[in-house]
Formats: C-alpha cells, sequence, structure tokens
C-alpha cells in the first residue's frame, strides 16, 4: 500500500518566483487529500498531477496564506461537473470562513460540502487509518497540526512452513492470517501464533503547519515515519521567530530528535531562503541528520518502517 507526499506550496506568507505558498497534498494507496489550500494550489495541482478527485481537505488554520485557494479550486470542480461531496475540517471558525466567502466562487457548486470544525485530539477515522488534529503554538490563533496515523498491520504470514506442515494453499492460509485458529483433515488444529509473526505498526505522517516548536507536537510525532515541520527562518533570525510564532530549522529538527522520528522535511520557508534554503538545512542537519528542505513539486515516498530504509537526504538544496 502506497504512501506518499507532495509539496504543493512551500513558502511563508507569500509566493515567490520558486515557491508557491502553503499546500501538502497526502497520496495513500490511490486516495487523494490536502492538508492546506493556500492561493494557486489547483494550478500547482495540474503541474505536478495531483489528481482533483480527492476528498478532503484539511485546514491547520486560517491565514490567508493557507487557505484562499480553496476558492478557486471548488469554481473548477464544479466546472468539471463535480458530484461527490468535498469534505472540509479544520478548527473553530472554519463555518464562520465559509459564510464570509459567499459569493466569491463557493456559490452554486454542483457537488455539496460536507463542513466539520474539529476538537483538536478527537481523530478523524478512516478505513484503516486515521487523521489526528493536535494542538499547536501559532500567536493567537487557534491551529493544529495533523497526524495520518495508520491501524497496525497483520504479522507475516510463513508461507514455507505453512507447506511444511502440510497446509494447502488456499482458504486455511487467508483464515490463520486473520487470526482464525484453523483445524485440518486429521483433527489437528493449528494456532495463528505458530505461522503468523506479531503485529507491525502503521505509518505516521506529521504535517505540523505554523507553530512554535512545542511538546503536542514532539508527542503527535512520536515514531513517524515523516514529519513535515514548517522552518521560516534561520539561527539569525530566532527572535523573530519568537515574535510572529513559528519556528527555526534548528527548533523543528529539534522536534524530530525528541520524537525518534525516521525523516524530516523542512517547509514554509521565509522569502529571504526561498532560492536557497541550503543554510536551512544545515543548521537542522547539526540537530538531526535524516533532514531535507521541500521544493515545489517535490514528492516523499513513505515506506513502511520494517521495509528499506529511504534514501540518505541530499546535501544540496533539496
Amino acid at each position: 500500500m502506497t504512501l506518499s507526499v507532495q509539496f504543493l506550496g512551500t513558502s511563508a506568507s507569500r509566493p515567490t518566483i520558486e515557491r508557491g505558498v502553503s499546500s501538502v497534498a497526502i497520496v495513500r494507496d490511490g486516495e487523494t487529500m490536502l492538508v492546506d489550500c493556500g492561493e494557486g494550489t489547483q494550478r500547482q495541482m495540474m503541474r505536478y498531477g495531483v489528481s482533483f478527485a480527492l476528498g478532503d481537505i484539511f485546514f491547520t488554520h486560517f491565514h490567508t496564506d493557507h487557505y484562499l485557494g480553496f476558492l478557486g479550486l471548488l469554481r473548477t470542480l464544479t466546472l468539471q461537473a463535480r458530484a461527490e461531496p468535498l469534505r472540509l475540517w479544520g478548527p473553530k471558525g472554519l463555518t464562520a470562513l465559509l459564510k464570509k466567502t459567499d459569493g466569491l466562487g463557493s456559490e452554486r457548486l454542483s457537488f455539496p460540502l460536507e463542513v466539520t470544525e474539529i476538537t483538536p485530539g478527537e481523530p478523524v477515522k478512516r478505513d484503516g487509518y486515521v487523521m489526528l488534529p493536535f494542538p499547536v503554538s501559532h500567536r493567537n490563533q487557534l491551529a493544529v497540526g495533523w497526524a495520518l496515523i495508520e491501524e497496525e498491520r497483520r504479522g507475516r504470514f510463513d508461507p514455507e512452513l505453512a507447506r511444511s506442515m502440510g497446509i494447502p494453499e488456499g482458504p486455511l492460509w487467508g483464515k490463520i492470517h486473520k487470526g482464525e485458529t484453523i483445524t485440518l483433515e486429521d483433527g489437528s488444529t493449528v494456532a495463528p501464533s505458530v505461522l503468523v509473526g506479531p503485529t507491525r505498526v502503521g505509518r505516521r505522517v506529521v504535517i505540523t503547519g505554523d507553530t512554535r516548536p512545542c511538546d503536542a507536537t514532539v508527542e503527535a510525532s512520536a515514531g513517524a515515519d515523516l514529519i513535515v515541520h514548517e522552518a521560516t527562518f534561520g539561527d539569525e533570525e530566532a527572535a523573530r521567530a519568537v515574535e510572529t510564532g513559528h519556528s527555526t530549522a534548528r527548533e523543528a529538527a529539534d522536534v524530530a530528535a525528541r520524537a525518534g522520528a525516521r525523516r524530516l522535511v523542512l517547509t514554509h520557508f521565509s522569502a529571504r531562503y526561498s532560492s536557497d534554503p541550503s543554510d536551512l538545512a544545515r543548521e537542522a542537519r547539526e540537530r538531526f541528520a535524516p533532514t531535507q528542505c521541500a521544493r515545489d513539486g517535490m514528492a516523499v515516498d513513505v515506506p513502511f518502517s520494517d521495509a528499506e530504509s529511504p534514501d540518505s537526504p541530499p546535501t544540496g538544496n533539496a
């Protein structure tokens, strides 16, 4: 089952020549969802081949660089005669925001909008995973991050041992892999523990949105396969990061290290780093080596933790 994250906008506050503003696409086994939808997101989706047949948009907060693009996206979906519902999720204020946008592209849609204001800590349950909103620290704004957390997987089935025990390939294999004790033709029984290993953890992908480094992110990111953390500033602007409710690259790396994550991707860069975020990457890697800086269009595959490890992050801008 594939899982990937694709960056549609990696700039903070305003677009630059190189970067659009905040939006991330998550594609899990063919299911597409967005986290945030900044200005120009639909064009980035076209440019980088992200499906318009998405089912959900998860908002982190309601600064315009994180939501303004959904107005144009709604209009485009209507022009494409979409009929399926589009689900919108976000912290308190989402319903009021939609009312304010009446007349700006959200009226006369060809499909229903299903709007849910979430409570941090209460997971959105899906087939095989949850989307968990967790509180973050971003000035006085009510903001959340989102963690995609998969359910545990079945343990590995040992087909060679099954054959050696005279268990024919077919329905009995399926039953025992599902945790059922089976009865053979000679009347003997075989428990699942004989042929199936221990359950295996699913994957965890965390997207912080805008935030200062905080304990809630560390908790939500415990053992994460991938953390996407904002890194608006470098060390020289640490005071500015505190003032504006953002993080430095080094602070983001510290969060990943504390969480015991496998991989960190930095995003949401101030315009001063837009063309060359290599200093941010260097500062972060001094604290957490498996770090890279996102660029618009970059896709990151997220393997299972018991699969082959991802390639080492490059040493350049990316």
